[in-house]
C-alpha cells in the first residue's frame, strides 16, 4: 500500500502569516494534530503542531508562579512557532516506511507531497483506523479488486485479523503473484498469501 491510498486529501494548510489562534481553531474544528505550512506557491515550508501552538500560550497562575521563572513568549503567527523545514514523503511511499518514519521521528502527522506541493497528509490516527477495519470490509475490497483483474467466481477470499488468504481456482503462479500484490494494496491488510485450489483439495 502506498501513501496515496491512505492519505487525507485535499489537505487543509496554513501560511506563515496565519495567526496562531486561527491555526489552533482549525486544529480544534477538524480534530487534526498538525497542519502543513505552505508558501505562496503551495510548496511545503514547515509544519505546525498542537505542541507548537500551546507552547507559552497559557499564562502561569500568578499565585503559584515561581519568582525567578521567566514567562515564555507566545508566538503570534504560524511562522513564529512552526517547525521548519518539515519532513515529508511522496505519494508513492510505501505505507510501512511511512509508519516507521512516524514512529522513529516521534511525530503524529506526515505531509504527503507531489514534487514540492502538498497533496495530502497521513496521521497516526489514519493508520490506526486502517488497522481497525473489519475483516468483512477488507474481504469485500480484496474480492472486488481480484474480480476486476481475473473475473468473478475465480477467487475465494478468507480474512482473519487483517491477514488475507486467497485461493485461486486456476493454477497460474503469475496471476497468484498479482493477486497477492492487489490484496496488499487494500487498506487494513497486514499480510496476504495465495494458493491453488487443486493443491489445497489434495492435502
Amino acid at each position: 500500500m502506498r501513501a496515496r491510498d491512505l492519505m487525507t486529501t485535499p489537505v487543509i494548510t496554513v501560511q506563515p502569516w496565519t495567526s496562531a489562534k486561527e491555526a489552533a481553531e482549525l486544529l480544534s474544528m477538524h480534530g487534526f494534530t498538525a497542519l502543513p505550512v505552505v508558501d505562496d506557491d503551495d510548496a511545503l515550508i514547515g509544519i505546525v503542531t498542537e505542541a507548537d501552538l500551546i507552547r507559552g500560550r497559557i499564562p502561569a497562575d500568578p499565585r503559584h508562579a515561581h519568582e525567578h521563572r521567566e514567562a515564555a513568549v507566545a508566538g503570534k503567527t504560524v511562522g513564529d512557532v512552526m517547525t521548519s523545514p518539515a519532513t515529508a514523503m511522496s505519494t508513492g511511499t510505501d505505507v510501512s516506511d511511512l509508519c516507521q518514519a512516524l514512529v522513529d521521528a516521534r511525530i503524529r502527522a506526515m505531509p504527503i507531497v507531489d514534487g514540492s506541493a502538498v497533496v495530502g497528509i497521513v496521521t497516526r490516527g489514519d493508520v490506526v483506523r486502517m488497522l481497525a477495519r473489519e475483516d468483512t470490509d477488507i474481504a469485500r475490497d480484496v474480492q472486488h479488486r481480484l474480480e476486476i483483474y481475473g473475473g468473478s467466481g475465480r477467487w475465494k477470499i478468507d480474512v482473519r485479523d487483517g491477514c488475507v488468504h486467497i485461493t485461486d481456482q486456476y493454477d497460474d503462479d503469475t496471476d497468484r503473484h498479482v493477486a497477492r500484490l492487489l490484496a496488499l494494496a487494500v487498506p487494513g491488510v497486514i499480510a496476504a498469501d495465495t494458493a491453488y485450489a487443486g493443491e489445497e483439495q489434495n492435502r
